[in-house]
């Protein structure tokens, strides 16, 4: 009796104070790394910390979870701007069969969508590297430089020490997650390499590219930087397991060869020399070594054969920048499309079960625009359309957040009153006429344009050069065939290159974390968006 009674006024103290209560396990010591100089400068960041601020008060942080993304995959369309978006939606459309303006890209059905702001710290109208180190990093920095803060000069490397920030791509490897990188441009240019190298200039590609200066104060090449990614990442962060990016695509062979013809490939122009670097190392064969269970491709057919067990992987299929996609059956050696790289990616990526982070980049978006090629800006939006939708069929919305964005957009413009129909890269007609519409010069005019560049070319080319000098200006296009892959756009101002615009690009997102993307933000909310989503920093 005396058991039951004791029994009882234990049940009851126990109701008193407010239930029983098991003994509080041990709490997980936090990660060391959080403590490390660069994480706790990163963190400390003004554009950070106000981001963080900004992204507790909208209204989907109250509904949406943390760490609710077991992987996340970001699309960066460089250059891709709205005006861009709406003639690639009309191109595409137009390429089935159909008007045009009625049809939907692959990411244009994602549930939620954003604006964000692209300018840099110092530059109105900005930069890919200045852009993609906000987009990968939480903090808005200046042109030219790659995922270090505003308080560095240029080309100075003495001015880099201590002002490096953290990437998400590195938040996950810590995290032991896998990771990929995957581009049409040159793997070293300034999107990629934002997401895991630092440096004060984005022309750093190779070790011949650095100045004296920057040698003697111990700057390292971005290529050398990707090769030893593994080896900084644990001297950067105390007691960081990461094994290395798992998955590393695109062009630029040339920054990680020596400059001496035996390292030539089919890609290199008879007389010339492939590599461009000068110390003497073939950094294709230290990353081989350093990854012995790795693969190394060089083009689509070595990509085909690369087995889904394999431990890492890396291609670089082009000495340069790869080729256009409507361009790409002219490659010699045989260059994947952005599709089949992004399906490779995810296939090796999602062995990991910590999940994955994976960057895919149609950089070559941005250079027709810059060439004042509208066919092959449109073609290659297309194409990243087709690798958007090769990444949703291998992936699932309730633990994937897939981003579409650009880190900027281009002096392109669409304008006139064609009729409905009437094809994107073609003169001008008017509803109810046959005939194109003329101007006051008396002459037909495109509906796709340029503010600035190069101008009018004929060019018979797939490539997107031209065949001509800087023609700003108008040209009768009464006999040309303004719709011709190699055909250039006019352009108003004469400029040798077409410059980027500095008007709000669009954010698409999908899958956990997705609703964040409403809204209107400063580029680097994206970042937060993603580490929300993935739990990655508490």
């Amino acid at each position: 009796m005396l058991y039951w009674r004791h029994l009882l006024i234990t049940f009851l103290c126990c109701l008193a104070v407010g239930g029983c209560q098991k003994s509080p396990k041990a709490s997980k010591p936090p990660p060391s790394y959080l403590q490390a100089p660069i994480v706790q400068h990163t963190r400390q960041n003004p554009w950070y910390t106000e981001a963080e601020k900004r992204l507790e008060q909208h209204p989907a942080a109250h509904r949406e979870k943390r760490g609710g993304a077991r992987n996340i995959v970001l699309f960066v369309g460089d250059g891709m701007g709205i005006s861009t978006l709406t003639a690639a939606r009309i191109f595409q459309g137009q390429q089935l069969g159909n008007s045009g303006e009625e049809n939907r890209l692959s990411f244009e059905d994602f549930p939620y969508t954003g604006l964000i702001k692209t300018y840099n710290v110092n530059a109105q109208t900005p930069d890919s590297a200045g852009t993609m180190s906000a987009i990968v990093s939480g903090v808005k920095t200046d042109a030219g430089v790659l995922a270090v803060d505003e308080h560095v000069e240029r080309g100075d490397c003495a001015s880099q020490s201590g002002r490096e920030v953290i990437s998400a791509l590195e938040l996950a490897e810590l995290a032991g997650q896998a990771t990929g990188i995957v581009t049409t441009a040159r793997i070293t240019h300034a999107t990629p390499a934002a997401t895991y190298a630092k440096s004060v200039d984005r022309n750093w590609e190779n070790d011949s590219a650095l100045s004296d200066a920057a040698r003697q104060s111990g700057c390292e090449d971005i290529a050398m930087q990707l090769v030893n990614f593994q080896e900084r990442l644990r001297s950067r962060y105390p007691g960081a397991s990461g094994d290395g990016i798992d998955v590393i695509m695109g062009g630029g062979r040339r920054n990680f060869l020596p400059a001496h013809p035996a390292f030539n490939s089919v890609d290199t122009p008879e007389g010339e020399v492939e590599g461009l670097r000068s110390d003497g190392y073939d950094l294709t064969a230290q990353w081989q070594q350093s990854y012995p269970k790795g693969r190394y491709v060089i083009d689509a057919e070595g990509l085909a054969t690369v087995d889904p067990g394999t431990e890492k992987l890396l291609g670089l299929f082009e000495p340069s920048h790869m080729h256009y996609e409507a361009d790409r059956s002219n490659d010699l050696a045989g260059e994947p499309s952005l599709a089949d790289m992004t399906e490779k990616a995810i296939s090796l990526l999602r062995n990991k079960p910590e999940g994955f982070f994976l960057m895919v980049e149609a950089g070559r978006i941005d250079h027709a625009h810059h060439a004042g090629n509208a066919y092959n800006a449109l073609s290659d939006t297309v194409a990243l359309s087709d690798a958007v939708a090769r990444a949703l069929a291998m992936t699932d919305e309730k633990d994937t957040l897939i981003l579409v964005t650009a880190d900027h957009s281009h002096v392109f413009t669409m304008a006139g009153y064609p009729k409905r129909g009437n094809p994107i890269l073609g003169k001008v007609v008017a509803p109810n006429s046959e005939q194109p519409t003329l101007a006051a010069d008396g002459q037909p005019y495109t509906t796709l344009g340029y503010a600035n560049g190069a101008g009018f070319d004929a060019s018979d080319r797939t490539d997107g050069s031209r065949s001509s000098e800087i023609q700003a200006g108008r040209y009768d296009l009464s006999e040309v065939d303004t719709q011709a892959p190699g055909f250039h756009q006019e352009a108003l101002v004469p400029l040798n290159s077409e410059t980027h615009g500095g008007e709000d690009v669009a954010l698409f997102a999908r899958g956990p974390g997705a609703a964040l993307a409403s809204g209107n933000h400063e580029q680097n909310m994206i970042f937060h968006i993603m580490n929300y989503a993935a739990g990655w920093l508490p």
